[in-house]
């Protein structure tokens, strides 16, 4: 059936993306979000004059955090999960800033349970290609977008194709965390207290400490493997490894949006002396994100 201009036109009208009105809260805020419920808790336990809203499932809590304006809320476990709902966030509030809390799987030797891990940058470390086998135990890519590093057998990494905020096409392996969010955290790294036992038969070996800087990479898998590791911390040096923030790294990267993630370590990704810790330390590991996360929104202007 073809519509006549005028019906045409009221049709086009009853649809249009988010626009200035369609605001749920007018509030500039920073945007606070952890994957799952374990990591919220601690934040939304300090989250004074609460109004909840829901988009779509995802309920997002406004209020105050430490004497600031925040957007609370869960993106959901896994890279889409991330991406879809801080977008939301994004299209639904007035978002100054993104600040990721949360656990993770600890690559970096160096590290320990129960650390704070505030990466430079972030990278997808399963953008990638599954290359053929062209004989036993020898893989080789032809795909044409740059490989990234070291392949892990068939794994080869490669660059992640974006729309940059100023509208072109690009290749990138790393997505920023803002300079200035990473300085601030710098500063205030030292005066936070970490938590060092999740029971009273259950501490770490050594007290957590707050480490600022240097890579995180994200995918989504679970990884609990000593090889693929040591991988990952030879491909991309990375100190941490998770499931959602490089896809927050990329939206805030895509929007023009100054972003920064926390990581506490709730395991070391298969890199643990026996079996994987994170049944017994996740919670510790959120408690300590947590407690960063918050003495770093006190600091903010």
């Amino acid at each position: 059936m073809k519509l006549r201009p005028i019906a045409a036109l009221a049709l086009l009208l009853t649809w249009s993306p988010a626009r200035a009105a369609d605001l749920l809260d007018p509030t500039p805020r920073t945007a606070v979000i952890t994957a799952f419920a374990p990591e919220i808790v601690p934040l939304a336990a300090a989250l004074t004059g609460k109004h909840s809203y829901k988009v779509s499932g995802t309920e997002f809590i406004t209020g105050t955090l430490e004497g600031k304006p925040v957007v609370l809320f869960q993106s959901g476990v896994s890279m889409v999960n991330a991406a879809m709902n801080a977008q939301r966030v994004l299209d639904r509030f007035r978002v100054s800033r993104i600040v990721f809390s949360g656990i993770a799987g600890g690559v970096d030797p160096n590290l320990d349970v129960g650390d704070v891990v505030v990466p430079d940058q972030w990278g997808e470390y399963l953008e990638s290609v599954m290359a053929r086998e062209d004989a036993p135990g020898h893989y080789a890519s032809t795909y044409r977008d740059p490989i990234v590093g070291a392949n892990f057998g068939m794994i080869f990494p490669k660059v992640v194709e974006v729309t940059g905020p100023g509208g072109t096409l690009e290749q990138r392996t790393w997505f920023p965390a803002d300079p200035a969010l990473i300085a601030l955290a710098r500063q205030v790294a030292p005066k936070v207290a970490l938590k060092r036992c999740a029971a009273a038969d259950r501490c770490l070996e050594k007290p957590p400490k707050v480490v600022v800087g240097g890579n995180g990479v994200s995918g989504q898998s679970f990884v609990d493997n000593a090889a693929f590791r040591t991988w990952a911390f030879a491909t991309f040096h990375a100190r941490v490894l998770d499931m959602e923030t490089a896809a927050v790294g990329q939206v805030a990267y895509a929007n023009g949006v100054p972003f920064v993630g926390f990581r506490s370590l709730s395991d070391l990704a298969g890199g643990d002396p026996g079996r994987n810790q994170a049944n017994v330390f996740f919670q510790l590991a959120s408690e300590n994100s947590a407690a960063m996360v918050r003495a770093f929104v006190a600091a903010l202007p």
